[in-house]
């Protein structure tokens, strides 16, 4: 008996966060701690100082990833702000691994 309605068991959302998140190794460590709490997407940076990306997983270890966004970041960073778009469920991921993009 087929389940017709499958739930979504995962969650998608892209980010930019804003502030000295370049040239800090901001990106390595959001890749380390998405790995941390088995999240999948990628992180790059962009020509106007930002860092984007996607990230996809389950609801619970994508909240932490964008509370860490927010307030955490790597060691030498100082994040302005964090912003949050395109969220919302997904039946698979996207995404093998997580990712840094050049």
């Amino acid at each position: 008996m087929a389940v017709a309605n499958k739930k979504a068991s995962f969650v998608t959302s892209d980010f930019e966060v804003f502030g000295k998140v370049q040239g800090v190794y901001f990106r390595k460590h959001t890749q380390k701690k998405a790995m941390e709490l088995g999240l999948k997407g990628w992180v790059m940076n962009t020509a106007q100082g930002t860092v984007v990306g996607q990230i996809q997983g389950p609801a619970v270890a994508v909240e932490d990833m964008k509370t860490w966004l927010q307030k955490v970041g790597s060691p030498k960073s100082r994040i302005e702000k964090a912003a949050f778009k395109n969220e919302g469920p997904v039946v698979n991921c996207a995404f093998r691994s997580f990712d840094i993009r050049r």
